[in-house]
């Protein structure tokens, strides 16, 4: 369960910083040229969409990559940046994979049956 988790973590999270590559360089785009009528309008907060677009990927990739090692901490990570990418992106037909990977990479590393190794968290 814990490869599985790495693997649809990582796969989530490749595939949400493509999409947040999109998201981000259209906001650019729409500052920097202006809004084209009937085509292109900048979005209802930019900001916030950039801020997802860049964090929520590497939040997704970094919950993937520990799933092997700590899969509580790698399965949390990977639910918050799904949760982060249907907030903040929506859910549609370029955000339905990512999402479906990184949660369900991040149910996989939760439900890992073997227990983390008995140490100190920090």
């Amino acid at each position: 369960m814990r490869n599985a988790a790495l693997v649809l973590g990582l796969i989530g999270g490749v595939l949400a910083m493509v999409v947040g590559f999109f998201v981000y360089g259209y906001v650019v785009f729409i500052d920097w040229f202006g809004e084209v009528p009937d085509l292109a309008r900048q979005v209802e907060d930019p900001q916030m969409k950039q801020a997802v677009s860049v964090i929520a990927p590497l939040v997704g990739i970094a919950g993937g990559a520990m799933a092997r090692a700590r899969a509580l901490w790698g399965g949390v990570l990977m639910l918050l940046a799904a949760g982060g990418i249907w907030h903040g992106l929506g859910f549609g037909v370029f955000t339905i994979f990512p999402i479906a990977c990184l949660g369900l990479g991040g149910l996989l590393a939760l439900a890992a049956g073997k227990p983390d190794e008995e140490k100190a968290h920090f």
